[in-house]
C-alpha cells in the first residue's frame, strides 16, 4: 500500500514518529506544501491511504469520489470536519481520528499572544531591529478583566493562569451556568455584559453552526476602545472584515490571531500589513509533543487498517 502524509509543512512527520513498523508493508511519500485542489485528484491518486495534519486540507466528497484507489484516511486530532465523511462512508472508506494528549500547547500560545498585545513585543521587536527604541507604552494585566468566549477545557486553563496573573476573570459560552462558571474560577457573564468589561477577550469555542460569526460587527462595537481581542480558536468564529475595520479605526486596541478564515493566509492579506495586530500561523496545537503524539496514533491506526482490525472509526 501507498500512504501520503499530507501538509506535512516542516518535513516533522518522520522524525518525530517511528514509522519503521509499517515500511514492510507500505510505501510513505511526505508532501511538504499544500496540493492545489485542481491537482488534487491527479496528485494522490495513486495512494491507498491519506494521513492528515488537522485540517490544513479540505478532502471533500468530490475528490474521493475521484480517488478510486483509496481504501482509508487517518485524521490526527480528534476533529474530522475537513473530510466528508459521508461521502467516504458511501464510497467505502473508513475514516478514523486519533486522541490528542500532551495539550496546554494552545493555551500557551494564547498567552503568548495576550502578552505580545499588552506590552507591545512584537511591534517593539520590529522597532528596535530598525533602530528604534521605546515606540509605544503598554499595559498592565494586574487588576483587569478577562473575558472567556468559550468556558470548556481550554477557558479553564485561560482562567488557571489568568489568575495567576492577578486578572478578574469573566467567562460566557451558550450553555455555561454560573454554578459551572464559578467551579471553574470565573464569573459568568452574558455575551455583551463580557464584551463591554473586559480588557481581554478570548475565545475559546468550537466552530460549529450556531458559532460561526459569533463575534460579529456589532459585538466587536461593545468593546472598550482600549480592550484586544484573541482569537486561537477558529478564524469563523470572527467576522473578519468587522475585525478589520475595528483595527484600521482603532476602535479597539489591536489584536492577536493565530487562525484565519482561509489558510494560508493570503500574502496580501490586510491583516499583515496593520501594526496593532500580532499574527502566528495556526501554531496554537502544532508543539512537538503534539505533533509526535498525533502521528503515533496514526501509525498505530494504519496499522490497525492494514491488519483488518481499524480502530477510532468515525464512519
Amino acid at each position: 500500500m501507498r500512504i501520503a502524509i499530507l501538509d506535512d509543512y516542516q518535513a516533522v512527520a518522520l522524525k518525530l514518529a517511528d514509522w519503521s513498523g509499517l515500511r514492510a508493508h507500505c510505501d510513505i511519500d511526505v508532501f511538504t506544501a499544500p496540493i492545489p485542489e485542481a491537482n488534487a485528484a491527479s496528485v494522490l491518486a495513486p495512494y491507498d491511504i491519506l494521513c492528515t495534519l488537522r485540517e490544513r486540507m479540505q478532502i471533500g466528497g468530490d475528490l474521493i469520489r475521484a480517488l478510486p484507489k483509496l481504501k482509508y484516511i487517518v485524521v490526527t486530532g480528534k476533529r474530522y470536519d475537513a473530510i466528508d465523511v459521508a461521502a467516504a462512508r458511501a464510497c467505502g472508506v473508513p475514516v478514523s481520528n486519533t486522541d490528542v494528549r500532551g495539550g496546554g500547547g494552545v493555551a500557551e500560545l494564547a498567552w503568548g499572544l495576550i502578552l505580545s498585545c499588552a506590552r507591545r513585543i512584537a511591534y517593539e521587536d520590529r522597532m528596535m531591529r530598525e533602530g528604534g527604541w521605546q515606540n509605544s507604552i503598554g499595559i498592565t494585566l494586574r487588576g483587569r478583566n478577562l473575558g472567556l468566549v468559550g468556558f470548556g477545557n481550554l477557558g479553564r486553563q485561560m482562567a488557571h493562569i489568568g489568575r495567576a496573573f492577578g486578572m478578574n476573570i469573566l467567562a460566557w459560552s451558550p450553555n455555561l451556568t454560573p454554578e459551572r462558571a464559578e467551579a471553574g474560577g470565573a464569573t459568568y457573564a452574558s455575551k455583551e455584559e463580557l464584551l463591554r468589561q473586559s480588557d481581554i477577550v478570548s475565545l475559546h469555542l468550537v466552530l460549529g453552526a450556531t458559532t460561526r460569526g459569533i463575534i460579529g460587527a456589532e459585538n466587536q462595537n461593545m468593546m472598550k476602545p482600549g480592550a484586544y481581542l484573541i482569537n486561537t480558536a477558529r478564524g469563523a468564529l470572527v467576522d473578519e472584515s468587522a475585525l478589520l475595520d475595528a483595527l484600521r479605526n482603532k476602535t479597539i486596541a489591536g489584536a492577536g490571531l493565530d487562525v484565519f478564515d482561509q489558510e494560508p493566509l493570503d500574502d496580501n492579506h490586510p491583516l499583515r500589513s496593520l501594526e496593532n495586530v500580532v499574527l502566528t500561523p495556526h501554531l496554537g496545537y502544532y508543539t512537538q509533543e503534539m505533533v509526535a503524539t498525533y502521528y503515533e496514533d496514526a501509525i498505530k491506526a494504519i496499522k490497525a487498517f492494514v491488519e483488518g482490525a481499524p480502530i477510532r472509526l468515525v464512519n
